[in-house]
């Protein structure tokens, strides 16, 4: 198109124009004509096709017929007639018009030529045009088709790109993922690994992979997200597994049922986790005991610990409505909750969920805080209820915490504990083995004494043990626990001593602890935690007295004088109602 527009418009302008200035010169003209349009178009696509060039040089003839010529001198001219084709109003050459001219005896004049050749001129322009506007038409369609063409190109060339990238990332995390894994199993099945024995995965383990990525294009805020989303996922699908499966580790090593059950209460204080391992590994006859331990939190570090113990069976729980399994929803923080401090009236027109529930002190709930007293009445539910290695059990289970330390004759204390209550004692429920007080002079002549107190919460909630009857009493008071505003599990446990249990608890408890404490520090503490070091000064002060140690009988040397001990105050933190159905679903649980 731009060929013609710059080369081809300019020839016909000049041909008209010397054709309006002499017509009589069209003759000559016209016979130059086809020259210059021959110069411009040495390879003409439109009329090339349909009009080769001709011998005589007067440009594109029709194909198949003759060369077309119109003659004009001497005072005649032979024209074509005016009813034919327009090839036959070019062709000056014809029969017709040669008889005219011979019949008039060349009386045809200038004049007479001049306007035969304006009329083939102007049939010749009328037909060139159409003919130019068919080839334009036809180049306009194939440089549309042509377009069209590339745009589809650019996109099927998009498209099998992203078909490419797709079907990598299906291989990855499908089918090689999944033939990796495979491998991995039939090599773990040919050294006889864990992969061949049908057992659960271990504890320790990680998390299994998450199988979903977030877009390429995707923001990093919400590829985040989504991770988060998914490997919370997962953890809950492993928590409810290995909850339900309950695989017990080094069961083989230790077939012997089990006397004593220690439970412990473990949050993510690592460090305090390793030294009650320690001190555990020490003790004289551990592996007569199973060893529960009750997470509310996946982590490596702490599955770790527990896969290195191998002195005694041990069992890996999981508390399986925490922080960690529900982030942005109850019994988590819900970004709908109430702030904890903001007044009833401004949360009604906040709108919060939880407006119409804050605590005694006009506080709403704090899911850190909440949780401990989840995890604490859920733990007692399911270690007497679901755990099926304890459903035989009659002996006493012991309620430790991960910032406790154990003395080496813990476990023959409790015994001697447990056969002095049977006794001496039928009317106390429970035994305690640990003290918050410290300890001062030596052991002589008290490292074999109990003394008989009314149970109090800030004193014997270290180290408590009791049995079944105990448990079956107390899961009787279930509204009262889990409705009780403290967020205190012991303190809640002192209101119902006065208020639900049909007797209020008495306890035997040794004048020398058996149980010390790691640290001053964690959820109601603010200064740092030397747990090492705190280890260090118990171990000194038991190696100073380790002469004293195993007792060979212990007999109650104090009965102090009982009666009833109430709470002096509720602490709050536990008026949220979704709270409460939470705590009593727990019973209701399978």
């Amino acid at each position: 198109m731009l060929f013609n527009v710059l080369f081809f418009k300019p020839s016909i302008h000049s041909f008209l124009y010397v054709t309006r200035a002499d017509p009589g010169r069209f003759p000559c003209v016209f016979l130059a004509f086809p020259g210059l349009f021959s110069l411009f178009f040495p390879n003409p696509e439109g009329f090339g096709r349909r009009f080769p060039p001709s011998p005589s040089g007067l440009g594109p003839a029709p194909s198949g017929r003759r060369p077309i010529r119109a003659r004009c001198g001497g005072g005649g001219c032979a024209a074509p007639r005016r009813g034919g084709s327009a090839e036959e109003l070019i062709d000056g050459s014809s029969d017709q018009w040669r008889r005219r001219g011979r019949r008039s005896g060349g009386q045809w004049g200038a004049a007479t030529c001049a306007r035969g050749a304006a009329a083939a001129r102007a049939r010749w322009e009328r037909e060139r045009r159409r003919r130019r506007r068919r080839r334009e038409r036809r180049s306009g369609a194939a440089a549309a088709g042509t377009m069209r063409l590339r745009v589809y190109k650019r996109k099927v060339l998009l498209l099998a790109l992203a078909l490419a990238l797709c079907a990598l990332a299906l291989w990855g995390t499908g089918g090689g993922g999944r033939r990796r894994q495979q491998q991995q199993q039939q090599q773990q099945q040919q050294r006889g690994g864990p992969g061949s024995t049908g057992e659960p995965p271990r504890v320790s383990e990680p998390p299994p992979p998450v199988a979903r990525r977030p877009a390429a294009n995707a923001s990093a805020g919400v590829a985040a997200e989504v991770l988060s989303e998914n490997a919370t996922l997962s953890y809950r699908s492993l928590v409810y597994r290995l909850n339900f499966d309950q695989p017990v580790r080094n069961a083989a090593r230790f077939p012997a049922r089990p006397d004593v059950v220690l439970v412990v209460q473990v949050h993510d204080r690592a460090e305090h986790l390793r030294l009650l391992l320690e001190s555990l590994r020490r003790a004289a006859g551990v592996e007569n005991v199973l060893l529960v331990l009750s997470h509310d939190l996946w982590a490596e570090e702490l599955n770790r610990l527990a896969a290195r113990v191998d002195f005694c069976p041990v069992l890996q729980v999981f508390f399986p409505f925490s922080i960690q399994l529900y982030p942005r929803e109850f019994p988590g923080h819900d970004p709908r909750d109430c702030p904890r401090d903001v007044g009833k009236a401004a949360a009604l027109r906040l709108g919060c969920i939880n407006a119409e529930f804050p605590d005694s002190f006009g506080h709403y709930r704090e899911a850190r805080f909440a949780q401990t007293k989840h995890h604490w009445w859920w733990k007692l539910h399911f270690v007497w209820e679901r755990v099926r290695a304890l459903r035989e059990h009659a002996g006493p289970v012991l309620f430790l915490e991960e910032d406790h330390y154990l003395a080496p004759d813990f476990y023959h204390v409790l015994k001697q504990l447990w056969a002095l209550r049977r006794r001496d004692c039928p009317e106390c429920q429970l035994v305690s083995l640990g003290t918050y007080s410290p300890v001062r002079g030596g052991f002589a002549s008290r490292a074999d004494k109990v003394e008989m107190k009314t149970w109090k919460s800030t004193e014997h909630n270290m180290g408590m043990a009791f049995g079944r009857d105990t448990y079956q009493k107390l899961i009787e008071c279930t509204d009262a626990f889990c409705t009780y505003d403290d967020y205190n599990w012991d303190w809640t446990l002192q209101h119902l001593t006065v208020s639900c249990l049909p007797k209020f608890w008495k306890v035997l408890v040794p004048e020398i602890p058996r149980i010390f404490h790691t640290g001053d520090c964690g959820m109601h503490h603010k200064k740092s935690c030397r747990p090492s070091t705190q280890s260090a000064k118990i171990d000194s002060l038991l190696n100073s007295n380790q002469q004293y140690l195993f007792p060979e009988a212990m007999s109650i040397s104090k009965r102090y004088s009982m009666a009833p001990l109430s709470p002096h105050v509720k602490n709050g933190g536990w008026g949220d109602i979704r709270d409460h159905e939470l705590c009593k679903s727990y019973r209701r649980l399978q």
